[in-house]
């Protein structure tokens, strides 16, 4: 796997400029408030990027901590917060071997950040690194989706288009979809562009690998790690239908 493709390293630069402008949906602090109230704070978001939704919790009060592996993202995460008159403790990490000094009462994931790890491995180091951090009887939220594969085929070589306050044309599109063998994990290779006024063309390509999991295999994982049993909700609220394509799991540690 070469440097820009590793996970800690694909979020940077030019990647990083152009996540806020061009990510298709941003993750609401309205959406984890509820989780918040009910297992409590200190609270740990990990896959924090650049502070969507970190710093919005943050500002209504939420004693919020914030770990990513991308020091770019982090950066941008620590200039937001200051520009808004905020104080937030960051870690930089890989969400597999995190090791912090404290617990904490809730830990999640804003979007399905989770199925960025590449490998089944990689899923119960984290999970078992989520419990680790967790106080008794605090909980862990995890958002996951399966893709629509043969959607993601259709929209090969379209890119998403917008323009900066400074008259830049930022542009974002797949160029090639690889399936792994299992049929559980995927290769996008993405084509990021910065077009400026004057005519400069910045391009980086760089593949985005993605792993999914069924809410059987999921709870595997998740037993695996030590948890007991996990719930499985839909994204709009109630139980998710066994074959849904997006729920969210809820994971408790033994409050023994």
């Amino acid at each position: 796997m070469s440097q820009p493709d590793l996970p800690s390293q694909f979020y940077t630069g030019l990647v990083a400029d152009l996540y806020e402008p061009l990510v298709s949906e941003r993750a609401r602090a309205d959406e984890y408030v509820p989780f918040l109230e009910r297992f409590g704070t200190p609270a740990l978001e990990l896959c924090c990027g650049s502070g969507l939704p970190l710093l919005e919790l943050a500002a209504r009060g939420y004693a919020v901590e914030g770990l990513d592996a991308s020091q770019d993202m982090l950066d941008r995460c620590r200039a937001r917060a200051t520009l808004r008159g905020l104080e937030v403790t960051l870690h930089r990490a890989e969400m597999q071997a995190f090791s912090l000094p404290r617990r904490y009462r809730s830990i999640f994931l804003a979007g399905a950040s989770f199925t960025l790890l590449a490998t089944d491995e990689d899923a119960a180091k984290t999970l078992e690194r989520i419990h680790a951090h967790l106080e008794p009887g605090g909980a862990a939220l995890i958002v996951l989706e399966i893709p629509d594969v043969e959607s993601m085929r259709r929209s090969l070589g379209r890119f998403k288009e917008v323009t900066s306050e400074r008259g830049e044309r930022l542009r974002v599109g797949a160029i090639s979809l690889d399936v792994g063998g299992d049929a559980r994990s995927l290769s996008l290779r993405l084509r990021y562009e910065r077009i400026a006024a004057n005519g400069e063309h910045e391009v980086v390509e760089r593949d985005w690998k993605r792993r999914w999991w069924s809410q059987p295999e999921f709870a595997a994982l998740i037993r695996g790690a030590g948890f007991g049993p996990v719930s499985f909700l839909a994204p709009e609220g109630g139980r998710a239908r066994p074959d849904a394509s997006a729920f969210v799991a809820l994971a408790r540690r033994d409050a023994g």
